[in-house]
């Protein structure tokens, strides 16, 4: 290759090495509508896709760029990518088609007639085969190039503390980026060694710096150390020097950086402490899974609603839903809604107070709607109106939120996101009249790492074990 076009490939590869999670995305789009091609000419024999085959393409191609993107598939490239991405990616692809067979079932059935759930069959596992193929290739493109020099990007870190290791580790470990850390200058004249035996050379002082940078090609300076006096004197020394100087923020020094997340408002730098993660895209993916799970449902357990609502009725006189008032999302007010299961004058006296175990409130029929949480049934309505989300914080009447948010560190957090029907302290046995904090816990730790599969996860484990329940009373 001519050196003017290998000096060019290197610049790009140095100065634009995030490109790769770009150039991934156009990848997989390409298999995968290479792989729809050649499964649709295996079985129909026809060179051109035709039309309605052309709209399930067109569906399932936009399924898999939302679920790839929910699933994290394109995340940031290790030595160890493919052991990571492949069952990312598998759920992702899998997810996608399981919600295009969704769709079009429900809008046309006679599509799948014939040899159709075959052709899908076929498309799924030709897509996955091919982008994990195409992964492949890419991988070992760029490990040829780096090998070659082509993608290695010098740096040099100014100070050494446990950031600086940090970040020698995370970019010597994405082999995307195409970076590599050749050492660190610190006026501290010992050559340190740095924890958990990962040596980094030291390279001089401070006032080498410029001196390093010429003689080693360096092409970018991190100052890891805090300071604002050592920043000003780093771009002192370099500031006869075309050398970028980046500044890397400690997270390390504060003292709850597990709750802190980077991110980008209008293109300004933040660190989050606490934030909703329903914000953006993520706000309607949920919204419509919501919505669109809590249709599905309804229609297919109407008819155990309508034996539920005759119970309700025989047992006690009155209305078949029980409405209250509970606190939600940004802490408004939605009535909720479940079958009665108690009299309807059982808080007349008593006003609002906690179902306790050996309280004979509820009905006979009632008692076992709680026990079976099928009293809970209902709140799929509030689900389809948006007042509710399938999974969230289960939520509290206003009375109890006055008194709770004074007592309980961070209870209001909860109501960062929408309220659910069941929940991550549901599933892990905090609920009815257990222990709140420990509630309260569970609730901001499922906020803080909240995604569609954990919604899946929670929503799984429900099934399996959240309906009967020794505190509900």
């Amino acid at each position: 290759m001519p050196l003017g076009l290998g000096n060019i490939f290197n610049g790009l590869f140095k100065q634009y090495g995030h490109t790769v999670i770009l150039l991934l995305r156009f990848i997989d789009i390409t298999m995968l509508i290479g792989a729809a091609w050649v499964s649709h000419y295996f079985w129909l024999g026809q060179f051109v896709i035709d039309q309605d085959y052309r709209i399930v393409v067109s569906l399932g191609i936009l399924a898999a760029i939302i679920f790839f993107e929910i699933g994290q598939v394109y995340r940031p490239w290790r030595n160890d990518a493919m052991r990571g991405e492949i069952p990312r990616i598998v759920r992702a692809w899998v997810s996608a088609i399981v919600s295009v067979i969704s769709i079009v079932a429900l809008i046309r059935l006679h599509f799948w007639f014939g040899s159709s759930y075959r052709w899908i069959v076929t498309w799924w596992v030709l897509g996955l085969l091919f982008v994990l193929a195409a992964r492949s290739l890419l991988s070992y493109a760029l490990k040829w190039l780096r090998a070659r020099g082509w993608s290695q990007g010098r740096i040099v870190l100014v100070g050494l503390n446990q950031m600086a290791v940090a970040v020698s580790r995370q970019l010597n470990d994405s082999s995307w980026a195409g970076l590599q850390v050749v050492g660190y200058v610190d006026d501290r004249t010992e050559n340190r060694q740095v924890v958990n035996d990962f040596p980094l050379p030291r390279l001089g002082g401070l006032k080498d710096l410029a001196t390093i940078v010429t003689k080693e090609s360096i092409d970018e300076v991190w100052i890891a150390f805090p300071g604002e006096s050592l920043a000003e004197r780093a771009q002192h020394e370099l500031r006869h020097l075309p050398v970028s100087i980046r500044l890397v923020i400690d997270c390390f020094a504060f003292k709850q950086s597990k709750f802190l997340s980077l991110n980008t408002v209008a293109g300004i730098p933040t660190l989050d402490f606490s934030v909703s993660p329903l914000h953006g895209v993520n706000r309607y993916i949920k919204e419509i899974m919501d919505r669109f799970f809590a249709l599905i449902l309804l229609l297919l357990i109407s008819p155990i609603l309508l034996v539920i609502a005759i119970g309700v009725k025989l047992s006690s006189k009155g209305p078949v839903f029980y409405r209250q008032e509970r606190v939600g999302w940004n802490n408004r007010s939605f009535t909720m809604l479940k079958f009665r299961s108690m009299p309807v004058d059982a808080e007349a006296k008593t006003g609002a107070v906690w179902a306790k175990p050996g309280e004979q409130r509820a009905t006979r029929f009632g008692g076992f709607l709680r026990k079976t949480s099928l009293d809970e049934l209902p709140q799929l309505i509030n689900v389809l109106k948006g007042d509710m989300s399938l999974v969230g914080p289960r939520p509290e009447r206003p009375d109890f939120v006055e008194v709770f948010k004074d007592q309980v560190p961070n209870y209001m957090k909860k109501h960062m996101v929408k309220a659910g029907i069941t929940g991550w302290a549901q599933v892990n046995g905090w609920r009815g009249d257990t222990d709140l904090n420990r509630r309260i816990e569970h609730d901001l730790y499922y906020i803080q790492h909240w995604s569609i599969w954990f919604d899946l996860e929670i929503a799984f484990r429900t099934v399996l074990t959240g309906f009967i329940n020794k505190n509900a009373y």
